[in-house]
């Protein structure tokens, strides 16, 4: 990896060219997104789940998907992983966070790549990395499914936007057809579906409550281990369960 060793003032001529950012960095003591409207973000998000990922890294892999301008990707690498892998579509957020990396002088490896085509990456990873994506996502269940099939081999930490309720409904494997009334109640799992903007963004397609964001990581074979701050889960994988994956009705009707 080739080192840069620059001058606060170029790298701050630097950080507006690559601009505007969302991920607020600190490099060489230039912010990136010194008026972002959440504050120090992610830093500040960061800090309230940060305790629940295991600080020595030492020997994992990681795997962060939608990596944005890297801060996720550069806190991995401080805390020892072997190695980092940062995944995106948008190449103006791959260009920061490739900037912030060689100013950050850690070495990671980026690829312009979807979470759809995660299998591309032919290989398993010890942490992967899904922070704010889910909601962006037109198919945010297959997602998971595939982030389960061909990436994940043991943690998987997730973070979502949610809206709605956030009490969680006690729920049978099963309930009758005639049995409408559950999906009125609050803690019925419920994915929200925005068709035109939501905060003046196009790409915020879903927003689960809380009760959905649980389920589907369940339904995806994924347990969640614990809930560190409302929107963050730390989940591990395990077999799916059965009927996962399904994309046709089941013929006939058990009684």
């Amino acid at each position: 990896m080739r080192v840069l060793k620059l001058s606060q003032d170029e790298i701050r001529r630097e950080v507006e060219a690559l601009g505007p950012w969302f991920h607020n960095l600190n490099l060489g003591g230039v912010q990136t997104a010194p008026s972002h409207f959440l504050g120090d973000y992610p830093s500040v998000k960061f800090r309230r789940f940060a305790g629940a990922i295991p600080q020595d890294l030492g020997g994992k892999t990681v795997l962060d998907i939608g990596c944005n301008g890297g801060f996720y990707s550069i806190e991995m690498k401080r805390r020892g992983a072997r190695r980092v892998v940062a995944i995106d579509m948008n190449e103006e957020y791959l260009a920061q966070a490739r900037f912030a990396a060689r100013v950050s002088e850690v070495e990671i490896e980026f690829a312009s790549l979807s979470v759809y085509d995660v299998g591309k990456l032919g290989e398993r990873f010890d942490v992967v990395l899904f922070l704010g994506v889910l909601y962006h996502l037109r198919h945010p269940l297959l997602a998971l499914d595939l982030i389960h099939a061909h990436v994940a081999r043991d943690l998987l930490v997730v973070q979502s936007m949610q809206r709605g309720s956030t009490e969680i409904e006690p729920l049978s494997d099963n309930h009758h057809f005639w049995e409408t009334d559950i999906f009125d109640k609050p803690g019925y799992p419920k994915l929200h579906f925005i068709e035109g903007r939501y905060a003046d963004d196009h790409t915020n397609w879903w927003v689960p409550n809380r009760a959905c964001i649980e389920a589907m990581l369940r339904s995806s074979g994924f347990a969640i281990l614990s809930r560190p701050e409302e929107e963050t889960y730390i989940c591990r994988r395990v077999e799916a369960p059965e009927g996962a994956g399904a994309v046709y009705p089941s013929q006939g009707v058990e009684e």
